[in-house]
């Protein structure tokens, strides 16, 4: 899958997710990322990418020209590579639609389908770019970042890590938080006993049944206590 990553800095990107399983997945060529330096389609000398908004307000503005600019040269690009599939075009601000599970689940669904993230600076950028480009609005929560590269880099996680081999064990994203509108429950390792504290007898019994069972009633009493709506959600798919 091909994600082309939109920003001021490309390099702040690249290096997040070059590390761990993702890094992993790009070497292995099971996921592609690309940071496209937005500067790079300026029309000045001085490669400025902002400028004053109109109708006055504080702070400064990303202008349309570079965005777009960008966004073309990353059509060119697949066009020349031979992908004739539309690419999908997320733009990531607080006043987008929250993204969830559900969303990533739909976006590593289409594996073929290259996609495209911009990532803001500054106080936002000018409403045209988001029109020419025909951006998704997505947000990673109700707070405000100095810029979109980390809220970017949630996308490409969320999203690439549901791909076949790039967890190693694809068992993996399907018992998990979220997994049927649940929570999921505590979790032990080695050893036995910590501090007083021990691992709950029914995970060393190797009653697979009963397990599955004491599993099953902790996501539903963590989920009902923390997350109420998603619980909701979980009653109503009963």
């Amino acid at each position: 899958m091909e994600f082309h990553i939109m920003t001021l800095f490309p390099e702040m990107v690249d290096q997040i997710l070059s590390e761990s399983i993702i890094g992993r997945a790009r070497k292995a060529g099971k996921v592609s990322v690309t940071c496209w330096n937005i500067r790079d389609y300026a029309n000045n000398r001085s490669r400025h990418v902002d400028d004053y908004i109109y109708g006055g307000g504080p702070g400064m503005l990303m202008q349309v020209d570079p965005i777009y600019g960008c966004y073309k040269g990353i059509l060119k690009d697949l066009e020349e590579r031979g992908i004739k599939e539309e690419p999908r075009v997320i733009y990531m601000s607080p006043k987008g639609r929250t993204f969830t599970q559900e969303r990533a689940v739909s976006l590593s669904g289409e594996p073929d389908v290259p996609i495209i993230i911009l990532s803001g600076h500054y106080e936002g950028v000018d409403e045209r770019a988001l029109q020419l480009i025909h951006a998704e609005e997505l947000s990673i929560g109700d707070y405000i970042l100095t810029g979109g590269e980390l809220a970017a880099c949630v996308i490409v996680d969320a999203v690439a890590r549901l791909l076949p081999g790039v967890l190693g064990d694809d068992d993996s994203s399907v018992v998990e938080t979220f997994h049927e509108n649940l929570l999921e429950c505590p979790q032990y390792t080695r050893p036995e006993e910590y501090e007083g504290l021990k691992v709950p007898e029914v995970l060393l019994s190797g009653n697979h049944a009963k397990i599955a069972a004491w599993r099953k009633e902790q996501s539903e009493l963590i989920t009902r206590e923390r997350r109420p709506d998603l619980y909701q959600k979980y009653r109503e798919s009963l």
